[in-house]
């Protein structure tokens, strides 16, 4: 599948009838009181993506769920739960992130550069595409999710989150309405890192804050805090 195809997108989105509702509750059944939820993502919170993403949240107003607080960001990986001891299937430990810094060592991949494109949307959530030429985000998607099956990546679509639906409204007039956007000035983005980071998993699209960094030219993490667990010496 090309990860820039439009029209991929914008086929599955008008499938599914309607988008789907989120809800503004304490998701406990799933979390179970551990309190951070860690990614691996591109931070691209810059003021000229911020104004699209911004835009966009204007353009959508009256779909989306109040008090989205994340900041613009790419997810290449969803981790798990930090935790200095794996209890849980979805628990993220040391031995884990080892062979995700591992992978990334040996794929040594080198500054490359993006382009924030057209609005599209998932059935949860609105979403900018981002063009990626040489898809290095593809390369790093892979490379951090260990044992995901390789038709699951031929599914990954590069994007930014505007915000989560607030109802399950009608595809097709969201569609319309996703048409009508005026986008604002080519955006471009050299991306030199990528960054870990956590957020509170009792709150809906609650603040990102970033752990640590991985720095493509030094090849090695680091931590903007403590780690949250003790790891090689290294690392």
């Amino acid at each position: 599948m090309d990860m820039n195809d439009h029209a991929y997108a914008r086929t599955n989105f008008t499938k599914r009838r309607h988008t789907i509702k989120n809800v503004n509750r304490d998701f406990h059944e799933w979390h179970m009181g551990r309190p951070h939820y860690a990614i691996w993502a591109i931070d691209v919170d810059t003021p000229e993506i911020r104004q699209q993403v911004f835009a966009a949240e204007q353009h959508l107003a009256g779909l989306l769920l109040e008090n989205y607080a994340r900041k613009p960001h790419i997810t290449l990986c969803v981790c798990g739960f930090l935790s200095d001891e794996v209890k849980q299937t979805d628990d993220f430990g040391a031995s884990l992130l080892e062979a995700q810094l591992a992978n990334l060592t040996r794929l040594n991949l080198k500054p490359f550069e993006i382009e924030i494109d057209a609005l599209a949307s998932f059935s949860s959530v609105p979403f900018f595409h981002v063009k990626d030429a040489h898809n290095s985000i593809a390369a790093l998607h892979e490379c951090l999710n260990l044992d995901m099956p390789r038709n699951q990546h031929d599914q990954y679509i590069p994007h930014i989150t505007v915000g989560l639906y607030a109802d399950a409204w009608l595809s097709s007039e969201v569609s319309l309405k996703l048409a009508s956007f005026t986008k604002l000035d080519i955006t471009r983005y050299s991306v030199n890192k990528i960054s870990l980071m956590s957020y509170n998993p009792a709150e809906i699209g609650g603040v990102l804050r970033t752990i640590a960094d991985y720095d493509f030219e030094q090849a090695k993490i680091q931590w903007h805090k403590t780690p949250p667990f003790a790891l090689k010496d290294a690392i």
